[in-house]
């Protein structure tokens, strides 16, 4: 039986994660990167197909505490017996060459009876390695992938499993260090645990010092945002991720499920925005710099997402032999969206360039050069439709948001001619920029609904409207965006949440149900700061910030009826909200999403 996603904590090296539950169960862990095979699949199946559990082994606990070491992601998970109370540290250092995974269980009260149970199983469960003891170390080898495990606690076999028991007693701390290495290179050496666990607290607090939140209303959340925002960089190439899993559904026991291990742009722009806010310059430069080398080449074929080292073939499969998440099928990798054509990348791209600029970030020549071929594309470009922002797996339509976004590329294009000195043609940007909003205006307005809608002449209202005023195309009081807000909460509300869309009105031919989906609330909150109803936004926000879990996660949905998290997890698009938002709430007069704002068009 899968256990809630919202039992689950991440930890990670900034090259990969793993995912801790409350039990004190690893059910998932990709090594050495975000996108690789997993050696940890017991999330979208059963213990059989990989995990490491450290547990008390006489009693079900009767209480369990979780947190992070304050503004780290070292995880601490308190377990309290009738035997007494054990502590288990769980965390990954950032990566010098290996990754590592550092589990400490630690005597609190009393004398606890532990077992260890671990299940290596790589490719996904689906091979089961060659084990060995050898020189006092536990080593799986099979294919390309190595395990070493290093603790004083003897370990024995059982059924293709690891096993051990042992008693931890008040103050006594026992240590498991397991390292991946290619199999064919030697083993990397132990760890001295105690060290390494307190230079990784080490690193994440002094990383954490610059962010620029500082002491407001909502720190904890939003730091624990940023933190998680920076787990889900690939640190050798600068790429994010959209989220550390795959195939978590969006529906129990439905096809909606996708592998987010992958760095789309949308997700990176948006991504990107937030760890600025927060301070965070160096993580723009790296992600501008994955991006230089990632899209070269025809912008015909810009793809709207790419592997960590800006791989472009991701080809989606599915892996048989795992039984989902809650008999959620089918269990993918890889992700078939690669091949749309979404047009809001181009904004969603020129926009993340333009507050890199405006932030001091400064444009080299490779940038504005790719800036200039992207648009020359987009002079005719923008006129196609597309698959739009939720990657619809039907028709392509000509998506309002989608436009709205390919005004946001020339709006910028204009803007980094105008305010910054690089040349190009900004009188015919210009034009194009005001023929896109003149079109929006005209053709995406339906009056009947008394608002814009989810695609030309669709009549179906989508929640992608509400970043309109956020990107600057209309002012938030205007009465066509007061219209817009009105309807969304009327006709897309649930729980007091935000849907995305009215199921069926996609046309992707598949079954139709999903959870509401969370960066559209905080949007909502966000056009709440901009039209002033501040009481309407915190209220907003604190609801959101209710459903993250005890250690402050969420991922990207939520269902109201069952109160479970849904979707993938972390989800980075669930975080950036939170960052956002509680920058508008923070400073309002003078919000973030003030400051994108240009209204060239009409007022």
């Amino acid at each position: 039986m899968s256990r809630p996603i919202e039992d689950y904590a991440l930890i990670g090296d900034t090259h990969t994660a793993a995912l801790v539950g409350r039990d004190g169960s690893i059910d998932w862990l990709c090594l050495p990167r975000f996108d690789s095979g997993a050696c940890f699949s017991a999330l979208l199946g059963e213990p059989e197909h990989g995990r490491w559990l450290l547990t008390p082994a006489r009693d079900t606990p009767l209480r369990v505490r979780r947190r992070y070491r304050p503004e780290t992601l070292v995880l601490e998970t308190e377990l309290s017996t009738d035997e007494g109370v054990v502590r288990l540290v769980d965390c990954m250092p950032p990566r010098d060459r290996v990754p590592d995974v550092l589990r400490v269980v630690e005597g609190v009260k009393g004398q606890v009876h532990m077992r260890m149970e671990l299940i290596i199983r790589f490719d996904y469960g689906a091979v089961v390695p060659w084990v060995m003891k050898e020189d006092g170390a536990l080593h799986a080898v099979a294919g390309p992938d190595a395990l070493i495990l290093h603790t004083p606690v003897a370990l024995h076999g059982k059924g293709l499993t690891t096993v051990a028991e042992f008693t931890v007693s008040e103050g006594q701390r026992i240590p498991f260090v397991l390292r991946w290495h290619p199999s064919n290179e030697p083993p990397p050496p132990a760890l001295e645990v105690e060290t390494a666990v307190a230079d990784t607290e080490t690193w994440w607090r002094e990383w954490s010092s610059r962010c620029t939140y500082g002491q407001g209303p909502w720190r904890e959340a939003v730091h624990t945002s940023l933190m998680v925002l920076k787990a889900l960089t690939y640190a050798p190439t600068g790429g994010i991720v959209a989220a550390a899993t795959t195939s978590l559904p969006e529906r129990l026991g439905g096809v909606r499920n996708w592998d987010y291990r992958f760095c789309w742009l949308r997700d990176a722009t948006f991504t990107l925005y937030a760890l600025m806010l927060g301070g965070f310059r160096d993580e723009a430069v790296a992600w501008r710099d994955w991006l230089l080398r990632s899209v070269a080449g025809d912008p015909a074929k810009l793809q709207i997402m790419y592997g960590v080292a800006g791989e472009r073939r991701l080809t989606e499969s599915s892996l048989e032999w795992l039984p989902g998440y809650e008999h959620s099928l089918p269990v993918r990798t890889g992700n078939a969206a690669v091949h749309q054509f979404q047009l809001d990348v181009f904004g969603e791209l020129m926009d993340a360039l333009h507050q890199a600029r405006r932030v001091g970030i400064p444009t080299d020549r490779r940038d504005w050069k790719l800036t200039q071929v992207l648009m020359d594309w987009l002079e005719s470009g923008w006129k196609r439709p597309d698959e739009g922002i939720w990657e619809v797996r039907g028709p392509k339509q000509h998506f309002t948001h989608s436009k709205v976004m390919a005004w946001v590329a020339f709006d910028r294009a204009v803007r980094a001619v105008e305010g910054f000195g690089l040349e190009g043609p900004v009188e015919r940007w210009r034009r194009i920029r005001d023929t896109i909003h003149a079109e929006v205006r005209e053709r995406a307005w339906d009056s009947r609904l008394g608002a814009f809608t989810q695609a030309y002449g669709s009549g179906s209202l989508d929640a992608s409207l509400l970043l309109m005023p956020l990107v600057g195309f209309l002012p938030p009081g205007d009465p066509r965006m007061v219209g817009t807000v009105s309807a969304i909460e009327r006709e897309l509300m649930h729980g007091g949440l935000v849907r995305r869309y009215h199921s069926g009105t996609t046309g992707d031919g598949l079954p139709a149900g999903e959870g509401v989906f969370l960066a559209c609330s905080f949007w909502l909150a966000d056009n709440y700061v901009l039209q002033g109803r501040l009481d309407e936004a915190r209220t907003l926000f604190h609801r959101l910030l209710d459903l993250r879990n005890d250690v402050g996660l969420l991922s990207e949905e939520y269902d109201p009826e069952e109160k479970r998290l849904l979707g993938n997890f972390p989800q980075a698009f669930s975080h950036v909200g939170i960052v956002n938002t509680a920058f508008n709430l923070t400073e309002h007069r003078t919000s973030p999403a003030e400051h994108r704002q240009s209204f060239n068009g009409e007022k």
